[in-house]
């Protein structure tokens, strides 16, 4: 049975791969930051729940060690561990900074690397890295997270062509809004009340993404875009998935930057 390694997996995108990966019939190794709490999974044939923390190299090591040992071997990483961090950079602190990167892109370095050498020696596997339609294009309010979810697109690209002689791809999926928790427990502010110079900007804008998140792809719908990826065998790196997301890209490429911006402030005004 070949094995899978997902990160991220107690709820959303991770949850729903997982149970993807595994009706498929492979070996799924479910890594979590607290498995013991997050037991959604737990019942489902073919998953072995594992404690992993992106943000610790330790933890990192002994979740790969274990796979090895339990499976022999890992076919495909899927990087999908992260957040969203809302609100001004003005008003970011310098840990709110440094979480977002340790999560969010350094986690994922981490992981990436302690997996390679398995991938490497077997002269196979696929990465699936977990960007964002915000790797792609950009909106008000999110700089820090599309300044790391851009950097996953750009290192996913250069890693793809170094990792060819080894038979081992790296894509990326970058999902437009997608109905989760994001909003919820998967967001982190960058401020702690609205008496900043930004709050009218915050509001215009928390309104208008709430406006249009019924739009939103399912959990399962984006987990089916990874299965994919991972197992469609062809040269293909990005993926993008969901209607608005897809919508919003074409546009932007036949907009110029100017023309952008005046489409932003459209979205964000409701007009």
């Amino acid at each position: 049975m070949k094995v899978a390694l997902i990160t991220g997996c107690s709820s959303g995108i991770g949850a729903a791969a997982t149970r993807r990966f595994a009706a498929a019939g492979w070996n799924v190794a479910a890594t979590m930051r607290n498995p013991d709490r997050d037991t959604a999974l737990e019942d489902v044939a073919n998953v072995e729940l594992l404690a992993l923390d992106v943000t610790d190299e330790a933890s990192i090591a002994g979740a790969v060690k274990q796979i090895l040992a339990s499976f022999g071997r890992i076919d495909v990483l899927v990087n999908n561990a992260g957040y969203g961090l809302f609100g001004p950079f003005e008003t970011a602190s310098e840990a709110d900074i440094r979480k977002q990167f340790a999560t969010n892109l350094f986690g994922l370095f981490d992981v990436t690397r302690a997996v390679l050498p398995t991938m490497r020696e077997q002269k196979s596997g696929v990465i699936v890295n977990v960007s964002s339609i915000g790797g792609l294009t950009s909106f008000p309010m999110y700089s820090l997270y599309h300044a790391a979810k851009y950097a996953v697109v750009g290192f996913s690209e250069s890693l793809n062509f170094e990792l060819a002689p080894f038979n081992v791809r790296v894509k990326v999926v970058a999902p437009g809004f997608v109905s989760t928790d994001f909003a919820g427990r998967s967001l982190v502010r960058t401020f702690t009340d609205d008496n900043h110079p930004y709050a009218e900007g915050v509001a215009k804008v928390a309104a208008a993404f709430g406006r249009n998140r019924a739009r939103g792809s399912t959990p399962e719908y984006i987990a089916e875009g990874i299965f994919t990826a991972a197992t469609d065998g062809t040269r293909q790196m990005r993926y993008v998935l969901g209607d608005d997301a897809i919508a919003t890209l074409a546009g932007r490429s036949k907009m110029t930057d100017e023309q952008y911006l005046a489409y932003i402030e459209g979205f964000v005004s409701g007009a």
